[in-house]
């Protein structure tokens, strides 16, 4: 092949003819180097050689890139390469990969949790679960919400959710003093709601920590810093609860509600001891009079059957069959979803302070405890986790179950001082006198 002093001019003036898929003009100055181009490219400088016996070509640039002197110094650099018995192909593809891990650890670094967060609501689901429950979802989401919407009560806009400020963080960068930072400036406006957010953040770490793609960029254990865990309120975990002496008074102040699925609700909640979302959502479906039998929803398993006991039975058989749900609402999703306006109105009436709608699934356990009923059978009844040590555990069938949760009834109604015939049939309900 002809070789010719590459010059600006014949650098600049080079282009292949249209006739021809591609042209070449070789240097004579530095071996193998030459310019490439197409007719419809631009050109490019090139480098060619042999190596172990077979052509090698490698593209170094273009001329508008490169000046003649630094792809004549390029091309010498290849060839020493392949001198040395190096292929210059091999450490071409070894600089683009290190040049690609770097920027995508660059990418990665750069992460935000706001970019993440999506991920984990959408497959971060519990343990055992096949997705979220409706309303921690929803908590989930509005802690991150960036706020600024219509209030539905009362006027203005509503402020950011607490871990909005933490979506702008990069993941990498979520630490022990960037928590401490955000958490400090939240616990401002509320230090309980402050540390249900941090909370809600553990469990978002934990998940990150989980999966390979972020492990590297988690630092799981941020939220459990000394500096953190000392600055939470010392009552994070709620144990209120109803005492013996608060029953009349509370049940007084739910049974008078002028709202009567609410109140229904509320008494149901502390005479079964379940989850509000569990018994919010009971369907007519899965009352069973003939048999006396409730079947709901259970946090850990898909399901749990408990013993329909007779109040119950009664009260229920008394609300009006207005669609699928035991305790419907005329809102969007058909049933009770929020009682705690009501529940505010009974305890306001009854003069008790601090005892959350949660707090009636404590008071059960508690009072079915005073009334003499095994801790295995409450628990059962709760839906607890069963627990091998405690009183021997076993399960016990519905029929079995029964005449505990009646004990345990019969227990609450004589402290809320309600006089009640267990034999009368369903629907005739009557409250006697109040003691």
């Amino acid at each position: 092949m002809a070789k010719i002093a590459f010059t600006a001019g014949r650098v600049s003036g080079f282009k292949c003819p249209p006739e021809k898929k591609q042209a070449f003009l070789w240097d004579a100055t530095a071996p193998g180097l030459g310019l490439r181009a197409t007719p419809a490219g631009k050109p490019a400088y090139v480098f060619q050689s042999v190596y172990q016996g077979k052509d090698l070509r490698i593209t170094i640039g273009s001329p508008a890139a490169w000046s003649i002197p630094d792809a004549q110094a390029k091309a010498r650099e290849l060839q020493r390469l392949i001198d040395e018995g190096k292929d210059p192909r091999d450490l071409k593809r070894e600089a683009l990969a290190v040049h690609a891990e770097k920027q995508a650890a660059a990418a990665a670094r750069a992460l935000t949790v706001g970019e993440v967060w999506p991920l984990y609501l959408e497959n971060g689901k519990p343990k055992r679960r096949d997705a979220w429950k409706p309303r921690y979802r929803a908590d989930l989401e509005a802690m991150a919400a960036p706020g600024g919407e219509k209030k539905k009560r009362g006027q203005g806009t509503t402020r950011p959710g607490p871990l909005y400020p933490l979506l702008a963080l990069p993941l990498a960068g979520v630490n022990e003093d960037t928590l401490k930072s955000w958490y400090d400036r939240e616990a401002v406006a509320g230090k309980h709601q402050a540390a249900r957010a941090l909370m809600m953040f553990r469990g978002f770490l934990r998940w990150c920590a989980a999966r390979p793609e972020y492990r590297s960029l988690t630092d799981r254990d941020a939220g459990k810093a000394a500096a953190i865990v000392e600055s939470l309120p010392s009552n994070t975990r709620r144990t209120d609860a109803l005492e013996a002496a608060q029953v009349p008074g509370w049940w007084a102040g739910v049974e008078q509600l002028s709202n009567r699925t609410a109140s229904a609700y509320l008494r149901a909640l502390l005479l079964t001891g379940a989850r509000r979302e569990e018994l919010a959502a009971l369907t007519w479906a899965n009352v069973d009079f003939q048999w006396r039998k409730l079947t709901i929803a259970d946090k850990v398993d898909t399901t749990r059957t408990i013993p329909l006991s007779p109040y119950v039975a009664h009260m229920l058989a008394t609300l009006p069959r207005v669609g699928p749900y035991v305790f419907a609402s005329t809102g969007k999703a058909g049933r009770i979803t929020d009682t705690r306006n009501s529940h505010a109105k009974a305890l306001q009436s009854a003069a008790i302070e601090g005892l959350t709608i949660h707090g009636l699934r404590r008071s059960f356990s508690l009072l079915g405890e005073a009334a003499g009923a095994p801790a295995g059978a409450i628990a059962q009844v709760m839906g607890h986790k069963p627990s091998a040590t405690a009183e021997g555990y076993r399960p016990r069938s519905i029929d079995a179950l029964r005449p505990f949760l009646e004990q345990i009834e019969a227990h609450i109604l004589s402290l809320a001082g309600v006089q009640f015939d267990a034999k009368a049939a369903p629907g005739a309900l009557r409250v006697v006198a109040y003691t």
